[in-house]
């Protein structure tokens, strides 16, 4: 999910008048501050498919004399909890208590993102390990000069090839049914994978449950969802509909998805025109704002930022905030992620920092 903040973009309030969108999104940022201070407070269950980012740098040698591509000169590898897991990591970062579900192999890979979590203090308990899975592992080589900015040149993806068992989806299920109990809201994080799926989630019980799902967001009708957050393209892909510049077409889809996956609020990432809210309002139809981007004109590393999203966002609503300022605490958080390289999280004293800044600007 692409967030990346690039230059600004503000509709005029002709076109988003045009478009049926309320221009006023404002949110106290002195109640945004409270609601991130009670973050600790609040335990959430993710359920969804645990990936491992690697990233391979090599500092470019020469052109190889067997074929027309780069030598590189190998200068360290670093791995970091991807997908699920990274929504995992940017939940503890934000101090909440996670109780993930998930599957893992009994791979490098897998015993790489538990020895992680454990050293994190997170709750492994609901992470199954099994020898018929293959921990997926998305691997990234990166090339530069001496003192020169890395590029991605190549990127490897390990991925399971067979379905999980049917063990093994009854024992996702039932730690999913445990967790989800114990938690104030629930995430699912699919990324196609097989530990998360619409027939799991229908079997699912909670107060508040956000999906972000990579491939099969309409697929989610009647599960019990709360809110979604995808981004535009996920949105156009599940529609067969390009949005491009046309307001009009991003508030039909909108609306559409709202309807159809009944939901109380949906959340669209739009790169570098912000994001867009749309919330249902009983007896008045679905209602949408537009929150600028927050950050500078250029992302460094967009890698894993949706997934900062929908664990804000998640978190916030757990915390009790509105959609809209769940959104607007999603949307610095995004801001703040691109900017760091490799697959990153925000922490709790980086968000409210970002908070107190921009409340002393308004003043």
């Amino acid at each position: 999910m692409n967030t990346g903040p690039r230059k600004t973009k503000r509709h005029s309030s002709a076109a988003a008048r045009a478009a049926g969108r309320a221009t006023d999104a404002s949110v106290d940022l002195t109640r945004l501050l409270d609601i991130v201070a009670s973050f600790p407070q609040q335990t959430i269950c993710l359920v969804g498919d645990f990936v491992l980012d690697e990233f391979v740098s090599g500092e470019i040698s020469r052109i190889s004399r067997e074929a027309p591509v780069l030598i590189l000169r190998h200068r360290r590898t670093e791995a970091y909890p991807g997908g699920a897991a990274n929504a995992v990591n940017n939940l503890a970062d934000l101090g909440a208590r996670v109780l993930p579900v998930g599957v893992l192999g009994e791979d490098e890979g897998g015993k790489a993102l538990l020895d992680y979590f454990r050293r994190k203090r997170v709750n492994v308990s609901g992470i199954l390990r099994t020898r018929d899975w293959v921990t997926c592992t998305k691997t990234r080589y990166l090339a530069g000069w001496t003192h020169t900015t890395e590029q991605q040149v190549l990127r490897v993806d390990r991925e399971p090839r067979e379905e999980l068992s049917v063990r093994i989806q009854d024992s996702v299920e039932r730690k999913a049914r445990q967790a989800a109990s114990r938690a104030d809201a629930v995430l699912i994080s699919d990324y196609g994978l097989g530990a998360a799926s619409p027939a799991l989630v229908r079997k699912l019980s909670a107060k508040c449950m956000t999906l972000d799902s990579r491939y099969r967001l309409l697929d989610y009708r009647d599960a019990g969802i709360t809110a979604a957050t995808p981004n535009e393209p996920e949105l156009e892909a599940a529609y067969h509909v390009a949005i491009g510049t046309d307001a009009r077409r991003l508030e039909e889809l909108g609306a559409s998805a709202l309807s159809d996956l009944r939901l109380q609020a949906l959340l669209v990432t739009r790169g570098k025109d912000g994001m867009a809210v749309f919330e249902s309002v009983a007896g008045r139809g679905p209602r949408s704002r537009n929150i600028p981007i927050y950050g500078p004109d250029t992302p460094v590393d967009v890698t894993g930022a949706g997934d900062t999203v929908i664990a804000v966002f998640t978190l916030a609503l757990a915390a009790g905030a509105s959609y809209l300022e769940a959104a607007h605490l999603a949307n610095y958080a995004g801001g703040i992620v691109v900017m760091k390289r490799r697959t990153a999280t925000v922490t709790r004293a980086e968000l409210e920092a970002v908070l107190r800044r921009e409340a002393t600007t308004q003043r």
